[in-house]
């Protein structure tokens, strides 16, 4: 079952939120590549994860930074952690794998993205609220 964006992911900030959606859309990917076992469009995705992943925590981290949020260097800690657990990830994908792989790497990506978003981002919400969802100091 793949990942879908809703409301109540929303951080009102149309930049975060935005590459939230982006971020669901590559995890499908990976997971669908995971499901039907294919090696090369699994790489691509996950290069595509990481890729993306760093430049939208940049992105997240400059947002925070402007619109005052003071947990900012924790939120880069965070950012921090979730690449080094992505590369863990990509490591322990072996050559071959089996449904139950598949099934433990799904929950990690689906952890690493939705627990990142409810843990730490939503914490930004009443402060971005204050800006125009438009806000954007890039």
């Amino acid at each position: 079952m793949s990942l879908a964006w809703r409301e109540q992911l929303s951080v009102g900030n149309d930049v975060i939120d935005s590459d939230h959606k982006q971020l669901i859309e590559i995890i499908n990917l990976v997971e669908r590549s995971l499901v039907v076992m294919n090696r090369s469009e699994l790489t691509i995705a996950l290069g595509s994860l990481s890729q993306y992943s760093k430049a939208h925590f940049a992105r997240e981290e400059k947002i925070a930074r402007a619109a005052g949020y003071m947990q900012v260097p924790h939120l880069h800690q965070s950012h921090e952690a979730l690449l080094i657990k992505l590369e863990q990830v990509k490591q322990e994908i072996g050559e071959e794998w089996t449904a139950a792989a598949v099934e433990h790497f799904t929950v990690l990506l689906r952890d690493w993205l939705i627990n990142h978003v409810i843990k730490e981002d939503l914490l930004m919400k009443p402060l971005l609220k204050k800006q125009s969802p438009a806000f954007n100091p890039l």
